[in-house]
């Protein structure tokens, strides 16, 4: 593809492999040896969980760029651009360099197929080699053990919370997910588990692996205003925990305790410096604009959004608190809506014509009658349902985008390009 541009590339990746999702490590491992990828070099941290590996993944990257290390960072999904997938130092990759990266796969794929995320994660490990990175922070994308991430052997690696989601691929209870998350554990490593009630098979795994195990409210924890936490040698070590704004303590503990078992060095003021600056794009994002508050966030499943309405009970808005609400069918849409009972004043629904995955608005719709919720708007696409939510809007009043990934997604441009207006 001679002189393609970023979106092109993007663009033949979808097409190129017949199965979106295709689980396993023999193809994308086999491109990683062609292209020398392995083994990394740098220390690497990989991160699995159903809840919390992006915001977990944030604290580590902004604290140890507080520290002085250069990172590079490989998450997914992406919100508005397909560079937030790859980040050096915290910023994104610009469009030439995910290109070369993508010149050189294809050279060294030949006949084997790989999947747009296989694509994106070859991607991540080329620049972060080009770029000599002092850290790799890697975010499993689904599961753990067939993930394409996998392919690595991390020196750390970090299992936030477990909960049902995904089920059709991972397995219908959180013993059978932990088991998928546990295959990123390697015989020797530090596991750092974030999960203050883990599944059994979980700890299960953890010691067949071999691995060192590390648990929150054991080795680590958050107590009274302070971070409890244990460095490489066994001994104990005390932060202040900073104002972590809609942070989960658990995440933020899980973030700086995996960090100090790789001996980094940073005290109070650089772990306050590095959540100050935090902002984390659509997860417990807050923007203002007109005098009315923008939630963003992308839960999209029942203990996510558990969380998500804790938050809402603890920091309540001045007036009303109006619900913008697409998930996709294939999650358990009611027991979602049934996590929200009683905390909104109205609801807003669409559906996403271009996603086949997306539950239809009148169905969401349905089960909210069912549930006696009585205010309720169906929209065509979510643009729609979003203008017709600011038309019931008034100063003090909080819209809570959610649901999904491609919910908040599409919501942020259009909240952005208003903002922009003053």
């Amino acid at each position: 593809m001679n002189n393609a541009t970023l979106p092109q590339w993007l663009e033949r990746l979808e097409q190129l492999h017949p199965d979106v999702m295709d689980l396993g490590l023999e193809r994308v491992g086999a491109v990683a040896r062609r292209l020398e990828l392995l083994p990394l070099v740098p220390p690497v941290i990989t991160v699995a969980g159903t809840n919390g590996k992006g915001s977990t993944l944030a604290v580590m990257e902004a604290l140890a760029s507080q520290a002085g290390y250069i990172t590079g960072l490989s998450t997914s999904p992406h919100f508005l651009r397909f560079n937030e997938r790859i980040r050096i130092a915290g910023q994104d990759v610009d469009d030439g360099t995910i290109i070369e990266a993508f010149e050189a796969i294809e050279a060294a794929r030949g006949e084997i197929s790989l999947t747009y995320f296989e694509f994106s994660t070859l991607a991540a490990l080329w620049v972060f080699r080009a770029r000599c990175v002092d850290m790799v922070l890697l975010e499993v994308g689904l599961g753990g053990r067939l993930d394409a991430v996998n392919i690595v052997d991390p020196t750390i690696a970090v299992i936030t919370s477990i909960d049902l989601d995904h089920q059709e691929w991972l397995g219908a209870t959180r013993d059978l997910i932990a088991r998928e998350k546990a295959g990123i554990l390697r015989a020797g490593i530090d596991a750092v588990i974030a999960d203050p009630a883990p599944p059994s098979q979980l700890l299960e795994c953890v010691s067949d692996s071999g691995a060192q195990g590390y648990y929150i409210g054991q080795s680590f924890e958050v107590c009274d205003g302070q971070l409890r936490l244990t460095t490489s040698g066994g001994e104990a070590r005390t932060l202040r925990m900073p104002e972590s704004g809609g942070l989960l303590p658990q995440n933020v503990a899980a973030a700086v305790q995996a960090l100090l078992l790789l001996d980094l060095t940073f005290d109070d003021e650089q772990l306050t410096q590095a959540l100050k600056g935090l902002h984390l794009t659509g997860r417990r994002d807050i923007q203002q604009w007109q005098g009315r508050e923008y939630l963003l966030d992308v839960a999209h499943n029942p203990a996510a959004i558990d969380k998500l309405v804790e938050y809402i009970d603890i920091t309540p808005c001045k007036k009303r608190t109006i619900a913008l609400f697409s998930a996709m069918k294939d999650k358990p849409v009611r027991d979602m809506l049934r996590a929200c009972e009683g905390r909104f004043d109205a609801w807003f629904l669409a559906d996403q014509a271009r996603n086949p995955r997306a539950a239809a608005a009148a169905d969401i719709a349905a089960m909210l009658h069912d549930e006696g919720q009585g205010m309720i708007s169906v929209s065509k696409n979510l643009r729609q349902a979003y203008r017709r939510a600011q038309s019931l809007m008034s100063p003090g009043d909080r819209l809570v985008v959610f649901g999904s990934f491609f919910t908040v997604a599409a919501i942020l441009p259009l909240l952005q390009k208003d903002r922009s207006k003053g």
